[in-house]
């Protein structure tokens, strides 16, 4: 017999519930700064999206959308980085870089502009937009405006957006081979005003600034007591005239910050390798800035540069003149496109071309480029309004693939011309029939 025979029954008691958390009304609030961010030009990368996607399902696709240079990495750069992780060099390094990188960084300055600059003006950074973000925050606040030419960069609003400042426009009209405009440029300062951004050579453009403008730019900082911030990553890649940069410029060592890396230079942007230079107390305060975001950056990678910061590689030369030829090339083709215009780069990896005259939005144009072609074009309006109209294209592959695309893009604009011209008659004829039926009611 059981033990429990005889004995009644407990009484049954079923386990409390668990009360579920209520439902929140509002979603989880996030920081004013993470909200300026969304605020990106993300538009324009539509059309390469829906490539990497029609690219993923089998489709063919020519990508003329980033700025991903084709060319292999200089191999003493590579051996170089290789090498260091051999030896074990993946610990973490000094937060502003490792000194010989730094003072290499320093020296190649110097050498290329004549100006003293020295290991406390230099602070090695992931790459060049981590370089431009890092000194908006050091430089600019809210309620403060930064002048910045456009077309922009896609990333610069909401960099400048991050450190609460207001983004001020000045265009670089087309008609002008979208070089600055110095008096709209003194226009636009203000008592607000904290810092001039500038970007040479210009991307999406391609042009370059000259030694005139760039000493203009100059005394307008100096005249209102502004920060002159250059991004110079293309610095190595200007085939119309040489590179002026701003480190270059007299009585400015106290306000200007020059942004620059390897990333395009040497092919090596997955190296995310880059610096900021300019005067010690900013250099200080930037430090401050990486040890809160980064705490260092590779060793390995630092000093698998190092090569190529010491002298200048001849694989960079021969890079520059592989981008010329290009562009100098795909231009030339362009030419035959009908109802577009395309102005030969000055420098850079991009060629603008301006499809107003086809009657068609950058961006439909992209995108019928896209289906009709499968051949990938950024479209430009998310740049800023100078580059509305325009579309850029990337000449980062090789020379028979792109005037492959660019013989598409040719073909692409003549049978928009054919549709246009198509339906002006029809446009005419039913517009006439208006016309006699508005007289015929009147009379």
């Amino acid at each position: 017999m059981q033990a429990t025979e005889g004995l009644a029954a407990a009484p049954f008691r079923p386990k409390a519930e668990v009360s579920p958390l209520p439902l929140r009304a509002q979603p989880m609030q996030f920081s004013p700064m993470a909200e300026r961010l969304s605020v990106s030009g993300a538009d324009a990368w539509t059309v390469h999206n829906e490539a990497t996607r029609l690219r993923a399902t089998g489709r063919d696709v020519t990508f003329l959308t980033i700025g991903d240079p084709d060319q292999a990495a200089p191999e003493v750069v590579v051996e170089a980085a290789v090498s260091a992780l051999r030896r074990g060099r993946k610990g973490y390094s000094p937060y502003a870089g490792l000194p010989a990188v730094r003072a290499a960084i320093a020296a190649r300055i110097e050498r290329r502009t004549g100006r003293a600059c020295a290991s406390a003006n230099v602070i090695v950074m992931p790459g060049a937009q981590a370089g431009v973000f890092a000194a908006l925050q050091c430089v600019a606040g809210a309620g403060d405006e930064v002048i910045l030419p456009e077309p922009v960069y896609a990333t610069y609003p909401a960099v400048i957006s991050a450190c609460g400042a207001r983004m001020v426009n000045v265009p670089l009209d087309p008609a002008r081979g979208f070089h600055p405009d110095l008096a709209a440029m003194e226009r636009a300062i203000t008592p607000r005003t904290r810092a001039i951004w500038i970007n040479t050579p210009h991307n999406p453009t391609g042009a370059v600034f000259d030694e005139e403008e760039m000493n203009a730019i100059a005394a307008l900082c100096r005249r209102h007591d502004l920060w002159l911030i250059s991004d110079e990553v293309y610095e190595d890649m200007a085939y119309a005239r040489a590179h002026v940069s701003a480190w270059s410029l007299a009585d400015m060592a106290d306000r200007t910050i020059v942004v620059s890396s390897l990333s395009k230079s040497h092919a090596i942007p997955g190296f995310r390798f880059g610096w900021v230079a300019g005067p010690a107390p900013l250099v200080e305060r930037v430090t401050n800035l990486v040890l809160c975001m980064l705490f260092g950056g590779p060793p390995f990678i630092q000093e698998g540069v190092l090569p190529a910061l010491e002298r200048d590689l001849p694989e960079v030369a021969a890079l520059r003149e592989t981008y010329r030829r290009r562009s100098a090339a795909f231009s030339a083709l362009l030419e035959a496109a009908p109802r577009c215009r395309l102005r030969a780069p000055e420098g850079g990896m991009f060629a603008l071309l301006d499809v107003r005259p086809t009657g068609l939005p950058s961006l439909a144009f992209a995108r019928r480029l896209l289906d009709e072609e499968s051949v990938a074009v950024l479209p430009c309006d998310a740049f800023g309004p100078s580059a509305a109209g325009h579309v850029r294209i990337s000449l980062t592959l090789p020379e028979p693939e792109l005037m492959a695309a660019g013989r598409k893009i040719v073909a692409f604009a003549a049978r928009l011309a054919s549709e246009a011209e198509d339906a002006q008659p029809q446009a005419e004829s039913v517009g006439g029939k208006h016309s006699r039926a508005t007289i015929a009611a009147r009379d």
